[in-house]
This record gives structure tokens, sequence and C-alpha cells, in this order.
């Protein structure tokens, strides 16, 4: 069996943790690319990525975490965030002793993924990001002020039903892989949250409120970007328009899925993301992956 480990760090007197599934060095070859870290949406802690672990961990080491604000974590200080979770990964990537990682961040961990990539290019060997959220509309803001209403007045089941609806294409006409088990698993994730982390209801309000900054564009570190094909919370047009910003990468859409992808195809999603993290080394995880509706040549600045 690998072997998994945790480890607990602190950054501006901030205590997280992490946990790292090694790959199993006596099954003969190494690792085949670098440390594989994912980090997810704000209530997605280090335990919450088996698919990954599943697809990765013949790979390489498969890092997952609890940063601050999130799990078991201390709560975020007041203030600005980004600064800390960014500086949360680079300890992480140096108590590892990895000169680079492999990034996957989901929706909120999106902001967090590419704000590293773009401050430090040179400990990032690829980036793959999923489900980004680079455009809230007025609608959305007024859904989430009302779900933000509901948890101040501890109405935690009204919070995660509107919550879990916001997130997730309802149209019946537009078919969603596994929509009604997404659906129920994503109100009861925040149900536990709420119910077994004492800061998830701040953890919340700042992913709510918080507007992440994609802009500024990358180069030097080879870029996947994907989003589901009924992606409500940022359509893919605009989430293939964030790509383009990206020098030199690659978009694509997973049919029949909506911001919850990972979840709705959490197999194809695995498997997507160990290839492209493995593709330069010429060995793919498992079966290969077709990817559907792929934008063709790689997405360069527009």
């Amino acid at each position: 069996m690998p072997e998994e480990i945790i480890r607990t760090l602190s950054v501006d007197g901030v205590r997280y943790g992490y946990r790292v599934l090694r790959h199993d060095r006596g099954a003969g070859a190494g690792p085949v690319t670098e440390p594989a870290l994912v980090i997810g949406g704000a209530l997605q802690g280090m335990y919450g990525w088996p698919q990954m672990d599943d697809h990765l961990g013949p790979a390489t080491d498969v890092v997952t975490a609890d940063l601050p604000g999130m799990g078991s974590a201390d709560p975020l200080p007041p203030g600005p965030s980004a600064g800390i979770l960014r500086r949360a990964v680079l300890a992480i990537a140096d108590d590892l002793g990895a000169p680079r990682l492999n990034l996957f961040g989901f929706s909120y961990g999106t902001a967090i993924a590419f704000g590293f990539a773009q401050r430090h290019p040179e400990r990032v060997a690829r980036l793959a990001l999923g489900g980004v959220p680079v455009h809230i509309d007025a609608a959305q803001v007024d859904c989430w002020e009302r779900a933000r209403e509901l948890l101040a007045g501890g109405d935690h089941d009204g919070f995660a039903a509107l919550a879990a609806d916001a997130l997730m294409c309802l149209d019946p006409e537009r078919p969603v892989h596994r929509r009604e088990l997404a659906r129920r698993y994503v109100r009861r994730s925040f149900l536990h949250a709420l119910a077994h982390s004492p800061h998830a209801a701040d953890s919340l309000y700042r992913a709510l409120a918080d507007r992440p900054d994609f802009s500024g564009g990358l180069s030097g570190v080879p870029a996947l970007v994907f989003a589901g094909e009924h992606d409500t919370v940022t359509s893919p047009a605009l989430q293939r328009e964030f790509a383009a910003t990206i020098e030199g990468s690659r978009f694509l859409t997973l049919p029949e899925s909506d911001h919850w992808v990972v979840l709705e195809r959490a197999v194809e999603v695995a498997e997507l993301v160990a290839r492209f993290f493995t593709e330069a080394e010429g060995a793919p995880v498992g079966a290969p992956v077709s990817l559907p509706r792929q934008a063709g040549a790689p997405v360069g600045r527009s």
C-alpha cells in the first residue's frame, strides 16, 4: 500500500496541513513526473480527492492540503487572503523538497494555483485549471447575498440548498451526467463542513465575497484549462478567453457536465489531469482519455 504522510506547517502564524500519498518506490520504477498538488474549492480539504489518488498515484506523489481557512487548518486572519494562501503553497513545495510541482486547481482553488504560477513560474512544472470562476454576474451576486443572509441567520439547510443550486445547471433541457447525485452530494458537503469546522462559515463568506484576480496572463508554464459544457458559474466561452491569456495553453470542454464537472465526470477529469501531467515524459497513466470538444490547436495569447 502507498505510504501516507501528514505534515503540519504554519505561515504568518497560521497553522495548516498537507497530506502526501507517496508513490510506491518499492514497485520498481520511480515517479515519472513532479509531485502533484491538488487545490480545490473553499470547503474541499485534503481527503476529498480519492479519484486523483487512484489516477495520479501510479505516476507520482499526490499532495492534498487543508490550506489556511480550510478544513482542519486555522482560520485566515482579517484582510486579503491571496498572499497568505500563495505563501502556504510555496511552503508545501519547500517542505517537500520539490524544485517544481504539478498544480491542479479547481473552482476557488484556481485563483490560488494561477496566482502562484504567475509569481513562481520556476516552481511549476504544469498547471491544470478546471471550472475557473473568471466572471460572476449580477444575478449570481444577488443569489450569493441571499445565501449569506441564510447562513448568517442560522438556516444551514436553506443555505446548503441555495448554494448548491447556484453552482449547478438545473435546466432540464441541458443534460448533466449524474446531476441529482452531484446536487445531493454538494448539499451534504456544505452541511457537513458547517457542522464540523468551526470556521467553515467564515471560509464560505470569503469564497463568496472575494473577487479573485485572473488578469495579467502567464507564460513559461504548460497549462490546461477545462470546463463543463454547461457551467453556469462562468461560461465555457469566458473560460476559454481566460485560457487565451496563458501562452501556449490548451482549452477543452467536457460534455454533459456543469461547474461540478469534478463530481459528474470524476474519472474523466482524473484521467485528463493525469495524462496532462505525465504526457511530456511519455508515460500516460491508465487507459487513454479522449479530449471531447477539444479546441483544436493550442490556445495562445489573443
